[in-house]
C-alpha cells in the first residue's frame, strides 16, 4: 500500500488553491475556526464526519470521500506502527 495523502494535502490542492479560497475564506464558509482549518490542511486534524458533512455540502461532494480519505491514510499510518505478525487467525472450529 502506497502512503496516501493527508486529506488536508487533497483539500488543498483540489479545492482551495483552484478556487483561489483563503484559511479564513474556507473557515467562514464552513462555520468553523480558522485554527480548525489550518490544522487541517496542515496534516494535525483529520476529517471528523460532522467536517465531512460540512466539506461535502461546500464542495458538492458526499461526505463518504472524505471519510474515505481519512479512512485511508489513518489505516496506513496504523499498518506502519503496528506489528500483526504474531496474531493467528481463529479457525472456525473455535469459539471465543
Amino acid at each position: 500500500m502506497h502512503n496516501p495523502p493527508h486529506p488536508g494535502e487533497i483539500l488543498k490542492e483540489l479545492y482551495l488553491i483552484p478556487l483561489g479560497l483563503t484559511v479564513g475564506t474556507l473557515a467562514l464558509h464552513l462555520g468553523v475556526t480558522r485554527n480548525t482549518v489550518s490544522q487541517l490542511l496542515n496534516g494535525h486534524r483529520g476529517i471528523s464526519p460532522e467536517m465531512a458533512l460540512r466539506l461535502a455540502k461546500l464542495f458538492d461532494t458526499t461526505p463518504e470521500y472524505w471519510l474515505n480519505l481519512n479512512q485511508k491514510r489513518e489505516l496506513y499510518e496504523a499498518r506502519q506502527k503496528i506489528n500483526v505478525d504474531h496474531i493467528q487467525p481463529l479457525s472456525s472450529g473455535l469459539s471465543a
